[in-house]
Order: C-alpha cells, then structure tokens, then sequence
C-alpha cells in the first residue's frame, strides 16, 4: 500500500512511499509545456505548466504516481482497492479517464482552489489505457503550500474532502480514517500525566511514554494515524537540508521491510521507493528500498519549454561511503 504526506517549513514540501511487492520501472519524469497531452474525451492540450513526478512510461506516456507542477500544485494516486468506482462517460461532465487523472489537473490548475473547481465538472471513467493495463483502484491526495483536499471517486460519486492533516494512506474511505485519530486524542510527545489513579504513585519508566498506543502495524488505517501523529508533531530547521531531512524522516516511520507484510507465497510488499519535492522550488527527491542516499532531479534545470518528455531512471543500488 502506500502513505502520502505534506510538510511546509519555509518551502512546501509534498511526497509519498509507494508500497508494493513489484517494481513497473519507475522513473523520475518531467514533462514540459509543449508535450502535447491528447484526452481520451477533452481534446489536446499543447501548452501547459511543466510537470516533475514519478511515473511509468508507456507509449511516450506519463502515468504519474505522484507529481507537482511548476506552480507548486502536488498530486498522489494511492491505492483504494474496493472502495473505488469509475464510471461510462456522463454526458455535460468533463469525462476523464482514471490515467488521465493527474495530468489533467496538474497541467492547468495553479492551487487547489482552481483544481476544486474542475472536479466540480468532472466525471472520473473507467476507460482503461490499454487492454494490458486495467484502470488503477486509487483515491487522490491534491495539495499547495495553503490547503490539501481528498478525492474520492465511489459509487455515490466524487467526494471531495478537506484534509487538514495533510496525509493520506488507502483504505477505508477518507472521512473513517480522520475519524480514527479520535480514538488517539490523548497522544502526546510529552511525558504522560498519571490520570490512573491519584492513590497510586505511577512514574513515567522511559521517555516517550506519552505516545503509548500508537499502532506500529503495516494496515493502512495505522499508518495513517502514525504518519498523522509523526507529521503533525515533527520539527526541524527551516533551510533545504534540514526540511527535506525531516521529512523523509515523517515518511520512514511508516516504511514497510521485507518479510513483514506477506502477499502471496513468496511475495512480500515493500517500501519500493519514498520522493519528497520542493514545490516552490520544483526539486524532486527521492529513495529506494535497496538506495538510501538521497537522490534528486531539479526540473529548473531542464528545458521546460521542450515538447519531450526528460526521464531519469531511479537510482535502485544502495551507496555506502567508506571513511576508511
């Protein structure tokens, strides 16, 4: 499965881990503003705002996991398997394919303002990319340096829901997983009061005890609550080393080792990789299982009014430094 997170410092800062037991060769993509985007259902879009993320591509195609515009607008596609509901094609709605997601909204939308108001219109359908490639069960996480929402396409329809969080995982739907963290009000970094019982003198043993009951499994309901909790409660510096530091920091306590997390014989669901961007500055970062070293790619220095997509392939072998 797979966790989303924001974190704004002096920058705003917007990635996720991608969770899963197979890797589809994952690149880090930029997509210029002259790469023609042809809609399945709403015609071409030849000019739009420059786009970095993680992506597989197919047919000279980006199909983004997570990407941010040079606006400093950010999406993630995570899985919403058994909730998700894509529909045939709605006649006076915007019918856009699932795939077609992303880009549909990154390629025009500055701020989550101006994306609230195309989904308004939209219709999210079933249309799959390719007979090979059947559409993703994903729900969305869109957000900017002032507001972060939650989009849910299910059989009631789409749901839009404010996330003040500003994290995402996969099941159950959004509003249930808000609604759990009720359950860990009185979670705290501080040390625990004795509320047990003033006739029994009860002494804090260990540092960290305020934060007693905070689930440590692998299920998406728990690493909701714990990368709520680590996000929420996280400080660090306010310059680029220090922000991107600690945000890897938010989203490697949620990291899934293999072994732990069994889904079929043999087959075990892994933190595959883990990206942190800038999106003020446009800078993508990331990890892999086995590449711990911080790697990034800096759309700025690209050209951006190219009409080609940029790929680098993910840095997958791990770099140790010997200091002797």
């Amino acid at each position: 499965m797979c966790t989303a997170a924001t974190y704004k410092t002096n920058d705003f800062y917007f990635g996720r881990t991608l969770d899963y037991e197979s890797s589809y060769g994952e690149e880090i993509v930029i997509m210029p503003r002259n790469f023609p985007l042809n809609f399945v259902n709403m015609g071409r879009i030849a000019t739009h705002y420059a786009v970095i993320g993680t992506a597989h591509v197919a047919q000279d195609y980006p199909l983004f996991y997570d990407a941010a515009n040079e606006k400093g607008l950010a999406m993630a596609g995570l899985n919403f398997v058994g909730n998700a509901f894509y529909r045939d094609d709605i006649g006076g709605r915007d019918n856009v394919a699932q795939f077609e997601f992303i880009p549909w909204i990154l390629c025009q939308c500055a701020n989550v303002t101006e994306a609230r108001t195309l989904i308004e219109k939209i219709n999210i359908t079933k249309t799959q990319f390719s007979p090979q490639m059947p559409s993703g069960q994903l729900h969305w996480i869109i957000a900017d340096k002032n507001d972060c929402i939650v989009v849910e396409s299910v059989k009631e329809g789409i749901n839009v829901y404010d996330d003040p969080v500003g994290v995402l995982t996969n099941n159950p739907p959004f509003d249930m997983q808000m609604f759990r963290l009720n359950d860990f009000r009185g979670l705290s970094p501080k040390q625990p009061e004795n509320t047990f019982s003033d006739k029994l003198d009860l002494t804090s043993y260990s540092r960290g005890m305020g934060a007693m009951g905070l689930p440590g499994d692998l299920s998406s309901q728990s690493r909701f609550v714990r990368a709520a909790f680590v996000k929420m409660n996280s400080r660090s510096g306010a310059d680029e080393q220090d922000s991107v530091s600690q945000f890897f920091h938010i989203l490697n306590s949620v990291d899934q080792q293999r072994g732990c997390c069994q889904v079929a014989e043999g087959k075990y669901e892994i933190t595959i990789y883990t990206s942190c961007c800038n999106t003020d500055k446009g800078i993508y970062y990331y990890t892999t299982y086995n590449g711990h070293q911080i790697s990034a790619v800096d759309m700025h220095k690209e050209d951006l009014d190219s009409a080609k997509l940029i790929a680098y392939p993910m840095i997958t072998n791990e770099i140790i430094n010997f200091q002797n």
